[in-house]
């Protein structure tokens, strides 16, 4: 009973409501500089209720089975993300042997289930998009997790969540050496790209393929997405606090110190998204598999060295 407990309050609701509030700071941030008024407090939970009011749209010709339930596919490996995540925080001594690796396959799957949901539309827009997704995931893929993999090192070469956890609560937050921060800021640029946005927005790229691989999606399957994606604003930034900066903790000053680590980072992607132009597929390659994977390699040596 307690893991439904965890699922449905801590990986679906709670994680939904703090997704929904990022979606917010973020889209509130971005008006401000572009002088505009903005949405108010509950605009992404009612764009939300108001595209699961509205007709879904099956398009002719389409895969129709896995066009359905490739939303929920992302959907569902988000919640369970959150929850593993969740486990882990509070109770670190629950990991199991190779959660992290479950961990960073279960992120990979809500761009997985885009693309399938792109590619089954049979749209021509929609294929392109799913094709820039594909290419965008074998190109930010691997310098995340070589920047992971400083984590484990440092660590004493752990797959436990929780045993990273507990490492840092006794040795410190690994985002204070050397190795550490190059390795953060690889994993936040790869973070950029893990939820699309500027200058990384390239599989949906408005102004080019009309929203890309989610052109042919209404009603309830793009209010998934949509949450899916509004989630993933808390659940990428909040694996990045625990393998990073030592969790969240519940206790006195502590509790603070995690929410302004976890608003930091939605912070600083606002930034970059407002301070960037977005750049072609071939540039984002180049850049992920260049100068950030040099990055990331140059921090596993430093973590190599500092044991």
């Amino acid at each position: 009973m307690i893991y439904i407990f965890y699922f449905l309050f801590f990986g679906f609701l709670l994680t939904a409501i703090i997704g929904l509030l990022a979606s917010w700071i973020d889209r509130k941030v971005t008006a401000k500089v572009q002088y505009r008024v903005g949405p108010p407090l509950l605009q992404p939970l009612i764009d939300i209720v108001k595209l699961l009011g509205k007709e879904t749209l099956i398009p002719t010709g389409s895969s129709k089975i896995t066009f359905l339930i490739a939303p929920v596919i992302g959907f569902a490996s988000v919640i369970l993300v959150s929850t593993l995540l969740w486990i882990n925080n509070i109770y670190p001594a629950k990991s199991f042997l190779g959660d992290l690796i479950v961990v960073l396959y279960l992120l990979v799957i809500p761009s997985i289930s885009i693309i399938m949901g792109g590619f089954a539309s049979r749209n021509p827009l929609a294929s392109l998009g799913a094709s820039r997704e594909m290419k965008l995931i074998l190109s930010y893929e691997l310098p995340f997790i070589l920047a992971i993999l400083v984590t484990v090192i440092k660590s004493g070469f752990t797959f436990r969540l929780g045993e990273i956890l507990t490492f840092q609560a006794q040795n410190g937050a690994f985002v204070k050496s050397w190795s550490g921060t190059l390795a953060l800021i690889v994993a936040i640029i790869c973070m950029q790209a893990k939820l699309a946005l500027v200058p990384f927005d390239i599989p949906e790229a408005e102004t080019e393929i009309v929203g890309g691989p989610l052109i042919e999606y209404s009603g309830s399957g793009l209010a998934i997405y949509r949450l899916m994606k509004n989630m993933l604003m808390f659940t990428v930034p909040f694996f990045l606090i625990i393998v990073f900066m030592g969790g969240l903790r519940f206790d006195g000053i502590h509790l603070l110190y995690g929410v302004l680590k976890y608003i930091g980072l939605v912070a600083l992607m606002t930034v970059i998204r407002n301070t960037n132009p977005r750049v072609r597929i071939d540039q984002a390659v180049k850049f992920f598999w260049g100068p950030i994977t040099i990055i990331a390699i140059i921090a596993i040596i430093l973590a190599l060295l500092g044991r």
